[in-house]
Formats: C-alpha cells, structure tokens, sequence
C-alpha cells in the first residue's frame, strides 16, 4: 500500500469540508477518502490520463487531479 496523501484545498462532495480529503493508489486505483465524513471515490489511472488529454471530457465532481512528485 502507498502513503496516503493529503489534498490541499480539496473539499469533500458529501460533507463539504475543507482540507479533509486524501489520496493513495492501491492495485493501480486511484483512491481519494474524506477523513471526516468517510466519501471515498476511486478511479483508474487511465481514466485520469484520458481527461488530461481531452479537455473536453469534464467531469463534474472532480476538482483536479493531484499528482505527487
């Protein structure tokens, strides 16, 4: 399992909370997780490459897509 990560910034979908949501990948998922309130999302890794690419793919609940260096 990688380091969970914090979002800086990022609010939470379903509590609406601030600086409460992380991030890690597990088995080539992207996971993001509010430690508040618990909402976890999860998204494949080309599926994030895909959006980058395209611009005019959007979607609605995703803030932008946090890469660690």
């Amino acid at each position: 399992m990688s380091k969970k990560r914090f979002i800086a910034g990022a609010t939470c979908p379903s509590c609406k909370e601030s600086d409460t949501m992380r991030w890690w990948q597990e088995h080539h998922v992207e996971m993001v997780e509010c430690v508040k309130c618990g909402h976890t999302d999860r998204r494949s890794p080309i599926a994030s490459e895909a959006s980058e690419s395209d611009p005019k793919q959007e979607d609605g609940q995703v803030i932008g897509i946090f890469k660690p260096q």
